[in-house]
């Protein structure tokens, strides 16, 4: 007799999901997008890596740094690359309308309100009060993307692992230092230093590897 399996978490999230149940995923996460793009960030990698699982960690954190390099809204760049793995052209529609309408009309409400009430005291203090909780996502969701990274480099060895931690603390505090460079510029420059080492790498594991004896040709 065949177990029944239907209650399964993993087996909802890797169902497909139906056009309207995937605009309604989007729309509630436009309902759920206050605080910022570092916010709206971690609902959509929790949504597509954790909930419903159209991508893997690494390749969320791999598009999300391949949408870095591109011109213009890098989270709209995410909504529509999203859309159309999960449906196509129709996902594209179905996700920016989902995610960006609910926010727009919101924030049109909000705005209203605050140019009522933003001369209020205890206005001011609220407001001082929520931007620790949208730093604090945003630092949860730099370390969630950058752990897959971590692991991978891990696993290649303590240099492989070094060097993406120097990365990632360096880029850092050269943005803290210089917050006007270029951002093109950084993603050259790491891309640079990483495409050195793995040439480096491979060349050396070729010097290493013994070259295997040639086989004796067979007599007549």
């Amino acid at each position: 007799m065949a177990s029944d399996d239907s209650s399964d978490p993993t087996n909802d999230a890797n169902r497909p999901l139906s056009h309207g149940r995937f605009f309604l995923v989007w729309l509630l996460l436009g309902v759920q997008s206050f605080g910022g793009g570092s916010v709206v960030l971690a609902g959509i990698r929790r949504a597509a890596v954790e909930e419903y699982r159209w991508l893997s960690e690494a390749e969320f954190v791999r598009d999300w740094a391949l949408i870095q390099i591109t011109p213009g809204i890098n989270l709209i760049a995410l909504i529509i690359l999203l859309g159309r793995r999960v449906a196509g052209k129709t996902g594209i529609v179905l996700a920016l309308t989902g995610l960006l309408l609910p926010s727009a009309l919101i924030t049109v409400l909000i705005t209203s309100l605050y140019a009522h009430f933003a001369g209020r005291a205890e206005v001011r203090a609220a407001l001082r009060g929520i931007v620790p909780v949208t730093v604090g996502l945003g630092l949860r969701t730099t370390w969630q993307m950058a752990l897959p990274l971590l692991r991978e480099s891990s696993q290649e060895g303590r240099t492989s692992f070094v060097l993406s931690l120097v990365l990632i603390v360096g880029c850092g505090a050269v943005f803290a230092r210089w917050d006007q460079l270029p951002v093109v510029l950084m993603f050259c420059g790491s891309g640079l230093i990483a495409a050195l080492y793995r040439l480096h790498r491979a060349a050396r594991m070729r010097t290493v590897l013994p070259v295997p004896p040639l086989e004796p040709e067979a007599e007549p």
